[in-house]
């Protein structure tokens, strides 16, 4: 009975943990890594074909992206989440898998024009999100359920995102259980528009997230839609336009929220319906989702909206751009205007089109409202950078960079003190992941020192044993050489081939104990696959 630490390990993004217990296999989120990487990740300690369950905290991508991979690479088995986890992820990979394609797609033209005839695949296709998706199996919060002989599982709301979990996971091997709770990514306080994080009894280990573990947010200036509106007066009174790099699941709904109060409480009447466009297929789709899991995911303030009548997500003015042309058209309106589009760290998408067009007028207002990873161009843009680079060309920033600072779906350093506080009992230890290099050891220090709690920040390839209670392996950490984006090699026909390889090894192994005769039929089949192949 013993977990690794395979992502999110003193960096915030990239989450994985994998389990292994009574001869099963288990990974805990599989998620992508965003920005620059400080130290690398070890690879799965199995094959992708050998994993038997994946638990998933929930949909954001640095928890889930790689998900469609594993089945690339041969995992068939079962992938358990909430309800609106499952709704997520179903739009939520199939975008990434597009993302990939077009990636793809754009390298491999620009190899021809540079005569280069390595053929550049995607990490992952549509075929792969697809199954990945067809994996996912719901299960509603507070409900325990045996997903397999030694192995119960239990989703408690956090209060991140819609769907969003604490998972706790309890492993008997050898007569022994052991209870493993993990945080996830765990919600600030009072979000607009879902249930505030509930807390869990008791636990015999714990892995407790770190993001904003060193800070607290900014207290005293809650009222987020006087705010946005005093952003907007102000932009539109140069003649600009706000653009709000926005993740297109959670914060793109929120700010949505918050628009709608300013219209509500005439805040900004007297710039009459002024427009507001939500630029990004995937957040329509996202709102649509949000809609459809009210009863369960809602704060009382959203739901006693819904019992009035009211949808708390749509007003007057507002815009849904899901075609090309209505994104490009937008930029050709010179009436001031709202800009919300996705990626929120502007990395990738529609945002990088509105950058494009209005960092260079110093009249527009380009405001974030979420985390900015180390390496993005959020994050160069937040720290003051002069000029960026975007599809080949310099951009001057002239336009006003602006927070609206305490909005975030992390709790801070309070709040993920009050979620380890609701532990009854004291657990054995608490693994602290999910956060930047220092803050982790910040972290840890901090509950150690100040409330009593074993804690360890582990790095990537440590390994603990929960039946002898020791580590089995503690890594220090492999720093990469100039700390840059980590670079993915281009997967190729071939590594696909070895997965199905892989996966037919993993096939073999769970008929162990089937009937000779079958047996022998499926050795005959293998073996006249291998003649018919074999070079």
């Amino acid at each position: 009975m013993k977990i690794t630490f395979v992502g999110a390990a003193h960096e915030v993004t990239g989450s994985c943990h994998y389990i292994e217990s009574g001869g099963r296999h288990i990974l805990v989120d599989y998620g992508m890594e965003q920005g620059i990487n400080i130290y690398e990740n070890v690879p799965l300690p199995v094959d992708p074909a050998m994993i038997d369950d994946v638990l998933l905290t929930h949909a954001h991508i640095d928890h889930s992206g790689l998900l469609p991979l594993l089945y690339a690479k041969g995992f068939r088995g079962h992938i358990y989440a909430t309800d609106a986890t499952v709704d997520l992820c179903s739009i939520m990979l199939r975008d990434s898998a597009h993302i990939q394609m077009a990636e793809a797609e754009w390298r491999n033209r620009k190899a021809k024009r540079s005569s280069d005839v390595n053929e550049y695949v995607p990490l992952y296709n549509m075929e792969d999100a697809d199954g990945a998706i067809r994996s996912l199996v719901p299960i509603r919060y507070g409900k325990k359920v045996r997903i397999s002989e030694g192995v119960e599982i239990r989703f408690t709301d956090v209060g991140h995102l819609l769907g969003s979990a604490a998972i706790e996971l309890w492993l008997t091997e050898d007569g022994v259980t052991k209870k493993i709770v993990f945080s996830g990514d765990i919600g600030n306080d009072n979000l607009p528009l879902i249930r505030d994080f509930e807390t869990i009894d008791e636990a015999d280990y714990v892995l407790c997230e770190s993001t904003y573990g060193d800070r607290l947010h900014e207290k005293g200036r809650t009222d987020y839609a006087v705010e946005l509106a005093e952003v907007i007066r102000e932009t539109f009174a140069r003649g600009g336009n706000v653009v709000v790099p926005s993740f297109a699941v959670g914060r793109t709904q929120e700010m949505l929220y918050f628009l709608r109060q300013i219209k509500e409480r005439h805040l900004l009447d007297d710039l009459g319906d002024f427009p507001v466009y939500v630029d990004s297929p995937l957040a329509v789709e996202a709102t649509g989702v949000f809609n459809k899991n009210v009863s369960e995911c809602f704060s009382e303030d959203a739901l006693a909206l819904v019992r009035r009548g009211i949808n708390p997500l749509v007003f007057t003015g507002l815009n849904l751009s899901i075609t090309s042309d209505e994104s490009k058209a937008i930029n050709f309106d010179n009436e001031p205007k709202v800009i919300l589009s996705a990626s929120g760290m502007c990395e990738a998408g529609r945002i990088r089109h509105h950058l494009k067009h209005n960092l260079w007028r110093q009249e527009c207002t380009i405001l974030f409202v979420g985390y900015q990873a180390v390496g993005t161009l959020g994050r160069s843009l937040v720290e003051g950078a002069k000029e960026v680079h975007l599809f080949g060309e310099t951009i001057d920033v002239r336009a006003e960079i602006k927070k609206l600072e305490g909005v975030s779906g992390h709790a801070d350093k309070a709040g993920l003190t009050r979620w380890m506080l609701g532990f009854k009992n004291e657990p054995k230890m608490v693994f602290i992941v999910h956060g930047d290099d220092d803050v982790t050891d910040k972290f840890a220090d901090y509950l150690h020192d100040e409330h009593g709690f074993n804690t360890y920040a582990p790095f990537s390839g440590t390994c603990y044993d929960l039946l002898t209670d020791e580590f089995v392996e503690e890594t220090v950490g492999i720093r990469i050489e100039g700390a840059k984006k980590k670079a993915r090699a281009a997967s190729t026909v071939f590594e696909r081939l070895l997965a199905a390889g892989q996966r037919l090894l993993a096939v073999i192994n769970h008929n162990e104990g089937g009937a000779n005769k079958d047996l022998a039929k499926f050795a005959d089949q293998i073996n006249s696959l291998c003649d018919k192949w074999d070079r």
